[in-house]
């Protein structure tokens, strides 16, 4: 992530916490709700990272190998994550290489898109995630 990405992340994370962006701007944003990833379990594993986004935008992330926090910022259709601390909880290289990867192309997401029951999150790699319905 460039500087000038990391700093503009850091003032749309700051100003929506002090509330000079909201973060219901996009009425159709998953606020509230927890995704699933759209990919394969890992080999040896079940498990599938999954998203949750709460009502102001902070995040729980459920990764393959970790877990942690974050915070979303959206204005229509364009998307600002920024991570938080991430726990590593025994990851092997691989796992938490790919774990690292996601968070990376979260960050990297610059716009998003529902289709239905799903969320894409755009940048250099498109992230598709499905909303739970349960």
């Amino acid at each position: 992530m460039t500087v000038l990405r990391r700093a503009i992340a850091g003032l749309a994370f700051a100003a929506s916490i002090i509330g000079f962006v909201p973060a219901h701007a996009a009425s159709e944003f998953p606020f509230g709700l927890e995704m699933t990833l759209e990919a394969r379990p890992q080999p040896g594993l079940k498990k599938i990272p999954t998203l949750e986004i709460g009502d102001n935008g902070e995040a729980t992330l459920d990764l393959w190998c970790k877990t942690g926090k974050g915070q979303f910022s959206v204005a229509n259709d364009t998307v600002i994550f920024v991570p938080g601390a991430m726990e590593d909880r025994g990851c092997t290289p691989e796992r938490a290489q790919a774990d690292d990867a996601l968070l990376n192309a979260l960050g990297a997401a610059a716009t998003w898109k529902r289709q239905g029951d799903f969320i894409s999150f755009i940048g250099a790699t498109t992230l598709r995630f499905r909303l739970s319905t349960n």
